[in-house]
């Protein structure tokens, strides 16, 4: 009965995929679309980051995330009193996932080695940098890295006559430091 209920969760989590999955299939319907569109038409065999560059940038025209110009009197202003004509892009954060999604999605059909794989090429991952540093400055939000934390230690520091030479347990004391850095 047990197993019974376990692949009854299993058939019905099967036939409806996840929010996540619904959108890789539709992220890589359309890159492949896409390529069919590209003057000359280009197979996904050919496909390479400059390619990938090229869908990015098209993608661009579909963008709701105002980007000031340096020359617009707006540069830098996290909310800008009054509009401008300066462009609307592609949010980083929107690329970013874009291009985790489609990175999966290459690598589950089996798409070659993890080093032919154009959605991870060096200037896909330059670009999405500079996008995120243009779009962090243009609205006068400073990126910054996050650090990493390191986690807790705990050590045994040990106490005369605790009894740890004789293999007793009379009297161990265990004190925990923690290493938290700025």
């Amino acid at each position: 009965m047990e197993g019974e209920t376990a692949a009854k969760a299993a058939a019905s989590s099967s036939s409806s995929p996840s929010r996540y999955e619904s959108q890789k299939r539709r992220d890589w319907n359309t890159f492949l679309q896409y390529l069919r569109n590209h003057k000359p038409p280009l197979n996904l065999s050919r496909c390479s980051g400059a390619h990938v560059l090229e869908f990015l940038k098209y993608l661009d025209q579909f963008g709701k995330t105002k980007v000031h110009a340096t020359a617009c009197p707006f540069f830098g202003q996290p909310n800008p009193p009054s509009q401008c004509t300066c462009p609307l892009k592609q949010a980083w954060g929107s690329l970013d996932a874009l291009i985790g999604r489609l990175r999966a999605a290459f690598e589950e059909i089996g798409g070659g080695l993890p080093e032919s794989n154009p959605f991870a090429a060096k200037a896909v991952r330059i670009y999405l940098k500079e996008v995120r540093q243009t779009q962090a400055k243009a609205r006068g939000i400073p990126y910054d890295k996050k650090k990493r934390k390191r986690p807790h230690t705990t050590t045994k520091t040990p106490i005369a006559g605790d009894g740890d030479d004789a293999g007793g347990s009379s009297g161990a004391a265990l004190v925990v430091t923690t290493a938290t850095t700025v």
